[in-house]
């Protein structure tokens, strides 16, 4: 399974402002919602539900919020950069600037641990990781971000 399989061009937001964990995932959440076909509130509730059992800001300045939801019909991820790091109650501290999201049908089972397995190897790479802080344009993010599955 590679990123392209579950994020499109539309789906990366490059440089967008937050000022707290809650306003990003709003903002993320919006648009896998939109993107996915689903009420907003739905997706905010299933991504809040998960950080309550423990932030997923994995270190580095990297999270990757995700869920599982009843009756979506595939895997669907929203990447984005925020414009200045925020506070994302992360493992190491730090605060976060590169969010990628993932929302996966409740029945996923191998499917979301293989898409997670993906962009956690993908968003581990500190020169990758580096690149996409470097870059502003939605299809210049999204190309890095393919590309880099295609070679791994």
């Amino acid at each position: 399974m590679n990123i392209i399989d579950f994020i499109s061009a539309d789906a990366v937001v490059p440089d967008f402002k937050a000022s707290n964990k809650r306003q990003a995932l709003q903002i993320l959440g919006r648009k896998a919602a939109d993107i996915a076909g689903l009420e907003q509130h739905l997706v905010m509730d299933i991504l809040m539900e998960r950080e309550r059992l423990g932030s997923t800001g994995v270190g580095a300045g990297v999270a990757i919020p995700h869920g599982k939801v009843a009756n979506l019909n595939k895997l669907y991820g929203v990447f984005g950069k925020t414009d200045e790091a925020i506070e994302f109650d992360s493992i190491d501290e730090q605060p976060v600037d590169l969010i990628f999201l993932l929302l996966a049908p409740d029945i996923a089972g191998a499917d979301h641990l293989k898409a997670l397995s993906q962009i956690s190897r993908v968003m581990s790479d500190s020169q990758m990781c580096g690149k996409l802080r470097k870059l502003n344009s939605r299809d210049d993010i999204y190309t890095l971000l393919t590309e880099a599955t295609d070679q791994k």
